[in-house]
């Protein structure tokens, strides 16, 4: 995959990283008071292969970090989100959260979501959570009996899910 992309978060700062393409990322809140608002939406097709791996690392105590991914798998492609969070000793009273979310659109896509937690100290607030599904037939059916075509039901679907 390449290259780890680093995003530096110091002292009282505050960071919004959209996450644009498949890779490696670090995010690192190396001071007291630094937050990061994380995001990253993909819509996988054809043969394509998403896989980003994200880690936030907390380095200092009082951090706070938010990170949430959502992608699409259509045809036969390829979603992996693979998240960890590490707050390192001496670093209380920070929260992380990651949320990673895939829906898949057909029986030949793929997906994968591994979060993970490491959690070296005591005084913190941290989750993860993680889901592959498909649309439920239920949210299909309902637009349907407005009048909506199937296809264009699924396409609004998605863009809701999608829209961060």
């Amino acid at each position: 995959m390449g290259t780890v992309k680093t995003f530096t978060i110091r002292r009282d700062s505050h960071q919004e990283i959209t996450l644009e393409k498949p890779g490696k990322y670090l995010v690192e809140l190396v001071g007291p008071g630094a937050e990061a608002t994380i995001t990253g939406v993909w819509d996988a097709r054809g043969t394509d292969d998403v896989s980003v791996e994200v880690v936030i690392h907390h380095k200092a105590p009082n951090t706070l970090a938010n990170t949430t991914m959502h992608g699409v798998g259509r045809d036969k492609a390829t979603v992996r989100f693979v998240g960890r969070i590490i707050i390192d000793p001496e670093c209380g009273n920070s929260n992380s959260f990651l949320t990673e979310r895939v829906l898949l659109l057909s029986d030949t896509a793929t997906a994968e979501t591994v979060p993970d937690l490491e959690i070296l100290t005591d005084d913190v607030k941290c989750s993860h959570a993680a889901s592959v599904s498909r649309i439920p037939e239920e949210q299909i059916f309902y637009l349907q009996s407005r009048g909506i075509e199937r296809s264009t039901a699924e396409d609004m679907i998605v863009e809701g899910f999608l829209a961060l």
